[in-house]
């Protein structure tokens, strides 16, 4: 999670940042559920690589050109949505909480995305 530059002041590396930004909704997913209880559920999801307009206020040529590049072989905002509105509606995941989908399927994160420890440090910064 890079707690000791949480702002990334010291040093800031866009992919590296986006990635920790990542890692920090599933372990602030996982200490919510924890507080919730059974009754209420939440769980987090990576959505895959939507065909946004993220990207195009970038400055610099390349910087502009790579979205664009890219955007053919990425999903269409709707399908984007699907495990969204899958986790939303479905009955399968009623008694699921603090985990991670992909695909409208649970997966598994990477282990430092299952860091109890590093979830409830975030928490308490948060």
């Amino acid at each position: 999670m890079g707690f000791d530059d949480l702002h990334a002041e010291q040093s800031y590396k866009t992919f590296r940042e986006y990635g920790r930004s990542k890692l920090a909704n599933i372990l602030f997913t996982r200490s919510l559920a924890q507080r919730l209880g059974p009754n209420i559920t939440v769980n987090c999801l990576h959505p895959g690589a939507v065909a946004t307009s993220l990207g195009s206020q970038n400055d610099g040529f390349l910087a502009k050109l790579l979205p664009a590049l890219l955007k053919p072989f990425f999903r269409s905002p709707d399908k984007g949505a699907a495990t969204s509105i899958y986790l939303c509606q479905s009955d399968d995941v009623q008694a699921i909480s603090g985990a991670y989908f992909a695909n409208c399927k649970k997966a598994k994160p990477k282990p430092w995305a299952e860091d109890d420890e590093a979830a409830l440090k975030l928490w308490a910064i948060s």
